[in-house]
């Protein structure tokens, strides 16, 4: 079974997974939010296709770690997510992802486009990878949150 990986947005969702051993993460793609009922169909899909048994999604905290006020946005995202796959969630401390992603994906020289088309999906792989590294442990026990 593998871990997915997703770094939120309103607009567009980045997904990573690793693979079966949970040793790796991979970026699989950016998702464009459609509406409710779609978003919903695309995840229970995703996650039965792609064997998941883990969900870990960024929660955006400030350079103080403390939580940021989007975390409310992340957390209902969680929940409802949860509810409709069944699944664990964790959460992992996001902060630099998006940064270190764009880093990663200008020294490959892309185009805006590419960048923007590529940067989600790219900031979750580090975000499930430093999850991965942790021993896949989240901050959900730390900040009180029922995953």
């Amino acid at each position: 079974m593998k871990i997915a990986g997703i770094d939120y947005g309103t607009v567009r969702i980045g997904i990573a997974v690793s693979d079966v051993d949970n040793v790796f993460a991979l970026p699989l793609q950016t998702y464009v939010r459609k509406s409710e009922s779609k978003d919903a169909e695309f995840f229970k899909s995703f996650a039965k296709n792609e064997n998941i048994e883990r969900i870990v999604i960024g929660l955006p905290l400030h350079l103080s770690g403390d939580v940021s006020e989007k975390a409310a946005e992340v957390l209902e995202f969680g929940e409802w997510l949860g509810e409709l796959t069944g699944l664990q969630i964790d959460y992992y401390d996001e902060r630099y992802t998006s940064v270190e992603a764009e880093r990663i994906l200008r020294q490959a020289k892309l185009t805006d486009k590419k960048r923007k088309e590529r940067r989600d999906m790219i900031a979750a792989q580090i975000l499930l990878s430093s999850y991965i590294d942790s021993g896949c442990q989240g901050i959900s026990d730390y900040y009180g949150i029922d995953g």
